[in-house]
């Protein structure tokens, strides 16, 4: 069986393997299609070379060649969508529809759109004016950008398609993905209208380039190379972290999604007023996707009550009565009912579900977990092990206090939810409890179950350790996102034609926002202003 081809340095060609592998098909239980090729690290250097020498060509073309490939990839993905949609759907058991064709890819062309209209306007940089000093900043293209995607989302945080991806496209940088070996046909499609986008465009043809696996420590030998710019990682902690080392050892900067169990918790006011509808509300949220979102609720935490009580046997017969769905692979599988094995060895007792599938199907029965408030203090590590799939613990405290020691040792979190009385008769409750909550968490909610992500200017997904490797990021949200691939650059005293343009006294498109002397505007420096 022939291997698919590598995308270096403007070529599809035959990689230089050190193995090779298949994608499954976790409905089956069964690999299926074209043999991928694990790269070794001849492969990596090349990509790494072919972007070092592309980066400096990328950062001089305007922002409008850039965005003009963004959109037109946006556009290419749509008229390819069937194909596409199709692969991803055989290699992951997503929904076709709604779930692939209707809700991620629409998330992903206008992830790249929005990223193409930032690229345009420039305000992402943050130029920055002191006309007296006559000093100026801005922030330009960090360097080539390595890409891992995750397993749970094939389009819209593909590493050639998603989120990170058109972040640094639209900064200006060079992208080398490595596809996540769950969806790799996926990856390759997208690759390919990727990169005939390029040749339409007229662009470096390094500014994308595609491998599908490499060895352990080939990944961290990339992360930390001197070429490379930065890396952004979604995935499991374990793998997030070795790489981190590794980046970190060599100073470079890596932008990472982890880990997160994403609390919610519900008040006694809130149980006692719509308890059934919250019970429903949960367990859509927990289960939708198979529970395989990273910001799928993992925690709820409650107040002990007669009304608490009623609420998770609510949520028992829910769990049991609703049909499990098909994870994203056997490993997945295997690594959730393993997780559930390390809740109940801290002391979780387990209320419905826990059970592998017996078939072929990549499949786990609805799990429901209960421990104390007592519990989770004496062994709060354990108890925040991510059990990512359908699965979900309850932890009940015995009163406000033990409720709040609950919080104070909570991990950090992309997400962190309260429920309250919609008259107020939770609101010392909460007073008294959202502080600890927001300090552990990127994006707080009221009312609201976690589960997806609106790209938003004003969303944060991100959050303190483990839920990300540094807070002050997000992977969602335009434009903030991009400049997690951007380096500060300062100019002092230098000519005025030998400045970006973003940074000359003219505003050159007259919609960019820069900060002029303390003060934000679309205008042009005054020749008033200036000493």
């Amino acid at each position: 069986m022939d291997v698919a081809p590598v995308l270096i340095a403007g070529r599809w060609r035959p990689a230089d393997a050190v193995g090779s592998f298949r994608a499954e098909n976790p409905t089956l239980g069964e690999p299926f299609g074209a043999q991928f090729p694990v790269s070794g690290w001849a492969d990596c250097d090349a990509a790494l070379a072919a972007a070092a020498q592309a980066a400096p060509e990328l950062a001089a073309l305007p922002a409008e060649q850039l965005a003009a490939f963004l959109d037109d990839f946006a556009a290419r993905v749509e008229a390819t969508r069937d194909a596409i949609v199709g692969m991803a759907h055989q290699e992951t058991a997503l929904p076709a529809k709604p779930r692939l064709d209707e809700v991620e890819l629409p998330r992903t062309t206008g992830q790249l759109r929005q990223a193409a209209a930032a690229a345009r306007e420039g305000t992402w940089a943050l130029p920055t004016i002191d006309s007296k000093a006559n000093i100026r900043s801005l922030l330009l293209p960090i360097g080539p950008v390595a890409v891992f995607g995750p397993n749970n989302f094939p389009l819209a945080f593909n590493s050639v398609s998603g989120g990170d991806f058109a972040a640094a496209i639209a900064a200006g940088n060079p992208v080398i993905a490595k596809a996540n070996t769950s969806h790799p046909g996926t990856t390759k499609l997208l690759a390919e209208a990727a990169f005939a986008a390029v040749q339409s465009a007229g662009l470096p043809p390094a500014i994308v380039q595609l491998i599908y696996r490499t060895s352990h420590a080939d990944g961290e030998r990339l992360v930390a190379d001197p070429r490379l710019g930065a890396t952004g990682y979604t995935g499991s902690r374990g793998a997030g972290l070795a790489l981190k080392r590794a980046a970190d050892a060599a100073g470079k900067p890596i932008y990472l999604e982890l880990s997160s169990i994403n609390p919610v918790v519900i008040l006694p006011g809130a149980i006692q007023q719509r308890g059934d509808k919250l019970a429903e509300e949960f367990t859509s949220s927990c289960l939708m996707g198979t529970g395989q979102f990273c910001t799928n609720p993992g925690l709820v935490l409650l107040l002990a009550s007669e009304a608490t009580e009623r609420f998770v046997g609510g949520l028992v017969e829910r769990f049991r009565s609703s049909a499990a769905g098909t994870l994203l692979s056997n490993r997945v599988a295997v690594s959730l009912v393993e997780s559930i094995g390390k809740l109940q060895a801290a002391g979780a007792t387990l209320l419905v579900g826990g059970a592998r599938d017996t078939g072929p199907r990549a499949s786990v029965a609805n799990t429901l977990l209960r421990a104390s408030g007592r519990q989770f203090i004496h062994h709060a590590e354990a108890l925040q092990t991510e059990a990512f799939g359908n699965a979900s613990l309850v932890v009940v405290a015995d009163d406000v206090d033990e409720l709040a020691t609950v919080i104070e040792l909570l991990e950090g979190n992309l997400t962190g939810a309260i429920y309250s009385h919609s008259g107020g008769g939770d609101d010392a409750l909460y007073a008294c409890l959202e502080p600890a909550l927001r300090r552990r968490v990127g994006r707080l909610l009221n009312d609201k179950m976690p589960t997806g992500v609106a790209v938003s200017p004003a969303m944060n997904h991100g959050g303190p350790y483990p839920a990300t490797g540094h807070p002050g990021f997000t992977a969602v949200g335009i434009p903030a996102s991009l400049r997690r691939f951007g380096m500060l650059a300062c100019y002092d005293n230098v000519r005025p034609e030998r400045l970006p343009a973003a940074l000359g006294d003219r505003n050159p498109n007259g919609r960019m926002w820069r900060s002029i002397d303390g003060a934000w505007t679309t205008a042009d420096v005054s020749a008033t202003g200036k000493s």
